[in-house]
């Protein structure tokens, strides 16, 4: 069968956030991690686009050709992409092959979590909560903290170890569906890619709401599960 017939408008989108996800990696080679870090962000913002479209034209998935095709975009996007940008920003650590093993849990994890999501997704009881940390949160997490000028090698380190084993655990995590929420988000996302010829005052700003907010997000949750289920 053409694989336009499996195809929607939603999975352009997919393959959006695949190609930023390859050029962040590309730009990772070329030594700029500046822009490895936007593209990767950019490629959150597609993954996010990808399923408002999905919802908005009512996809009928018969086939679960846009479910895989997301994961494997995502495996390229939030998994490969993020495990090359840590260990190409920690080359300075001082204990060897450390950041390697890091930056090779992130894509492990990722590819686990992601198996799992396709396996579980259509017996979750509740559609608002993802069963551990959503993958995307790999590239927010490191792009915005690279992108805030308070990056620092060995903390990077240990938030992404807790980044991946959180995307593997079993902590269920709210996914984020107010509106005033998400165009708050969107518009963090879009001014983390303004010119960095800007004062830097001004351009660290984003960089460093969205790495608060998402660190915000990936622990106080975990706190809140665990203080719901003593009580």
């Amino acid at each position: 069968m053409n694989i336009k017939s499996y195809m929607s408008v939603a999975d352009l989108f997919s393959i959006g956030n695949a190609s930023f996800g390859f050029l962040s990696i590309v730009m990772i080679i070329n030594g700029d991690l500046v822009l490895a870090a936007k593209f990767m962000l950019i490629s959150v913002i597609f993954d996010a686009l990808d399923g408002w479209v999905a919802r908005k034209v009512k996809r009928l998935d018969e086939y679960g050709f846009g479910k895989n095709i997301d994961s494997l975009c995502d495996v390229i996007s939030f998994g490969v992409a993020p495990g090359i940008f840590l260990y190409s920003a920690t080359l300075t650590f001082s204990i060897p092959y450390i950041n390697i093993l890091v930056s090779l849990l992130i894509v492990i994890c990722g590819i686990l979590r992601l198996s799992r999501f396709n396996i579980i997704t259509s017996s979750i009881k509740s559609s608002k909560e993802f069963v551990g940390l959503p993958i995307p949160a790999t590239a927010m997490i490191i792009s915005s903290f690279y992108l805030s000028g308070m990056f620092h090698v060995d903390l990077s380190l240990v938030i992404m170890t807790a980044v991946s084993l959180l995307m593997i655990s079993t902590i269920t995590y709210p996914k984020i569906s107010d509106i005033k929420i998400m165009v708050i988000g969107g518009v963090l996302l879009l001014a983390t890619l303004i010119p960095q010829s800007i004062l830097a005052s001004i351009y660290y700003i984003p960089g460093k709401t969205l790495f608060v907010a998402s660190i915000l997000y990936l622990l106080i949750i975990p706190f809140i599960r665990l203080y719901s289920k003593k009580i």
